[in-house]
């Protein structure tokens, strides 16, 4: 899927109204000229003819205001548009348009300001514009998700003036609009070069033509001696008045999962993503690259309940389907259940599949719930088991102790990597693939990983 602008959010446009009880104030060069006049002041003290020319100053300065207060037009004649040039993906540059339109016959310098939740920016969008009448002017500012998921875009506020400056009108446009920001794209389009090396190992598979083998038809021919009964084709055989039988290839096309952990160990965060958005990266990834080479692709999220379940498919169709899944996973505190995702996938996939399940190991003298869980699905499916890894662990256990502090966070950092591996080894002498990854390596690793399986031909 490359265009991921068609998940943009529609554009919205509104017609302003007044804000506030009065909707109205003094504009900033009305404050600066009456402070001026205020020089009047001191020469008045001695002379009072300078008195005079006081109230004269005040009198046309207000004059002036009423008149330009007069010239406003009223808050309908202004319409906001505000258009998103591209969807709200987590930690990238985002664009978005706001246009002022002024429907009146003067020029007006309108300064708005855009209401958007902190999950978009830190600081709401801004900007002062001079837009002529019966014209239209847009302004450019630019966003960073921080955070996926649902979030609600606000109201714009609009202060206008005429180019005198002197009054000033208040008004709101109701652009109120739900948002949905969505995984890192741009780690989906960095990894153009998986979809090759997945073309060619198509091609290599084509080649092979492994007959004889796995359950998908290839083609018919006749019948040979010591040829099983069931695979004889018997419509075949009626039509052409001989035995025929069936030839059979390894599959191409399998179901390949991806289940993620949303529990209280994918919370920590690392580089500014906790390690749930990095697993979340790593399944859009995988799912593209999936269906690119022709397998089906399903999801499994959970945490204390199942949190979201996308049965195999494949098409643009089904990866819209993935992405708004994965748009909305959110963590929780509490341990997740394993056993229930494991009985879960066990329930919904009853032929041999590929199952990618990405989690952490829990810092426990037993063995995690997680790898007793996963280990259920080795008689049944193809199972890779990616443990998210922790970069401060590493570090700490491969740095030199130049204190007795050091020493012992350096040994006790050493015991829990090493605890950490032989617990991959359990699973990995069952019979699964398992690899740790460091959390700005996943995408790339499970990538690899899922390649080197379609390359080996692991069923």
């Amino acid at each position: 899927m490359t265009a991921w602008h068609a998940l943009a959010p529609p554009e919205v446009q509104a017609e302003a109204v007044r804000y506030g009880r009065i909707g109205e104030s003094l504009g900033r060069r009305f404050v600066m000229l009456a402070v001026a006049g205020l020089a009047w002041t001191i020469p008045g003290l001695w002379m009072p003819t300078y008195r005079w020319a006081i109230l004269a100053w005040d009198v046309l300065l207000f004059v002036a205001f009423v008149l330009d207060r007069l010239c406003l037009p009223a808050p309908r004649t202004i319409e906001v548009r505000r258009r998103w040039k591209s969807a709200p993906s987590l930690g990238v540059c985002g664009e978005a348009e706001m246009t002022i339109m002024n429907h009146g016959r003067r020029s007006l310098q309108v300064h708005w300001t855009d209401h958007l939740p902190q999950e978009l920016t830190a600081e709401m969008p801004s900007a002062e514009v001079t837009v002529r009448g019966g014209a239209e002017l847009a302004s450019h500012y630019s966003i960073t998700p921080r955070e996926r998921g649902d979030c609600s875009a606000g109201q714009v506020y609009l202060r206008y003036r005429s180019v005198l400056g002197l009054a000033e009108r208040w008004a709101v446009a109701d652009l109120r609009q739900k948002l949905r920001v969505y995984p890192n794209f741009e780690h989906a389009r960095t990894k153009s070069l998986y979809l090759v090396r997945s073309r060619k190992i198509e091609l290599q598979m084509r080649m092979m033509r492994l007959r004889g083998q796995g359950s998908e038809f290839e083609s018919l021919r006749d019948y040979r001696e010591h040829d099983e009964p069931r695979a004889i084709c018997w419509t075949a055989t009626a039509r052409r008045g001989k035995i025929v039988t069936k030839n059979y290839q390894v599959e191409r096309s399998q179901a390949v999962w991806a289940v993620i952990d949303c529990g209280r160990l994918m919370n920590t965060s690392t580089e500014g993503y906790t390690k749930l958005d990095r697993a979340v990266d790593a399944a859009l990834c995988l799912a593209q690259l999936a269906m690119y080479s022709g397998d089906r692709f399903g999801l499994l999220a959970y945490g204390r309940e199942v949190k979201q379940r996308v049965l195999p498919g494949r098409g643009p169709a089904h990866l819209r389907q993935l992405v708004e899944s994965l748009a909305v996973l959110r963590g929780e505190w509490p341990e997740a259940d394993h056993m229930r995702a494991a009985s879960s996938l066990l329930a919904m996939q009853t032929q041999r599949g590929m199952v990618f399940w990405i989690t952490d190991l829990a810092e426990t003298a037993m063995t995690p719930e997680v790898v007793e869980s996963a280990g259920h699905l080795l008689s049944r499916h193809v199972l890779a088991f990616v443990a998210v890894g922790q970069p401060e662990l590493k570090r700490k256990a491969e740095k030199i102790p130049e204190t007795p502090q050091e020493m012992y966070e350096s040994a006790a950092a050493q015991e829990l990597v090493s605890r950490r591996e032989r617990l991959l080894g359990q699973l990995r002498e069952r019979g699964a693939l398992t690899m740790e990854s460091m959390p700005g390596e996943l995408s790339t690793e499970v990538l690899t990983q899922y390649l080197q399986i379609k390359e080996r031909n692991i069923t």
